[in-house]
């Protein structure tokens, strides 16, 4: 279970019990510390000293980026011996579920799975309009993620499909294939349709799981409004000044 994090003392802590707390705890957790100025990986050490039974461990990648973080996590815990990749962000919440999710639909023989995703409720007070939000710019951004050009080539072996970066699983023979996420940063390049893009051309063993679900944060849709959320999500037609919202 790889975490990126740059600066999450705050949301980090929550993330964490989400994952202590799932049905399946047959995993690791790598919290990949992602040149954080703040106490980001005092929470994580403070909250593996308080929670045991979790395996809970820190690495750190000096080149900022949710790409290179999520890639030197990736390969740290493969360099370990993990077959079996997931990765959740660290403003996100995972259903008790998840894991458990995830290892029955690559057991299916998928390699790449991903699923619902959507708002958290605990962050914000939300209206009852503000709860289909989400879902709708993420079923936009999936519906123009078909249409993008850069996602048509005709080399690819399957259809496009969404797959957020905090809501996916992965076999490590897939993520090495395929050469995984690139090491760039966010503001830069989306890495999670790169790598969906990356195995498209390796593979068509991709696929959703109903019960993967995770809460998203809305702190970018509150931050951005729903046009320049949507714009970012749209190539980076919106550059917002502050990328890291926290």
């Amino acid at each position: 279970m790889i975490i990126p994090a740059h600066n999450e003392e705050r949301s980090l802590p929550a993330t964490l019990a989400a994952l202590a707390a799932q049905r399946d705890r047959d995993f690791t957790v790598l919290v990949v510390d992602n040149r954080s100025t703040d106490a980001t990986a005092d929470v994580v050490r403070a909250f593996a000293a308080a929670n045991p039974a979790l395996d809970l461990r820190l690495t750190t990648e000096d080149e900022k980026g949710t790409g290179c973080a999520a890639d030197t996590g990736m390969r740290h815990a493969i360099a370990r011996g993990a077959t079996l990749l997931a990765r959740t962000d660290a403003d996100c919440l995972p259903a008790p579920g998840w894991t458990a999710a995830a290892r029955a639909a690559l057991a299916t023989g998928l390699e790449l799975v991903t699923g619902p995703l959507r708002p958290r409720t605990d962050e914000f007070r939300l209206k009852a309009w503000e709860r289909w939000l989400l879902p709708s710019v993420v079923a936009v951004a999936a519906w123009f993620g078909k249409l993008r050009p850069g996602n048509r080539d005709p080399s690819y072996l399957g259809p496009y499909m969404m797959c957020p970066g905090c809501n996916m699983a992965i076999t490590a023979s897939l993520y090495e294939r395929s050469g995984g996420f690139p090491r760039t940063a966010i503001e830069h390049e989306h890495e999670d349709r790169t790598l969906v893009n990356r195995v498209r051309r390796v593979s068509t063993a991709y696929g959703r799981a109903r019960r993967m679900r995770v809460a998203g944060s809305v702190r970018r849709l509150r931050a951005y409004g729903l046009a320049g959320t949507l714009a970012w999500y749209a190539d980076h037609r919106y550059a917002p000044d502050e990328v890291d919202i926290r």
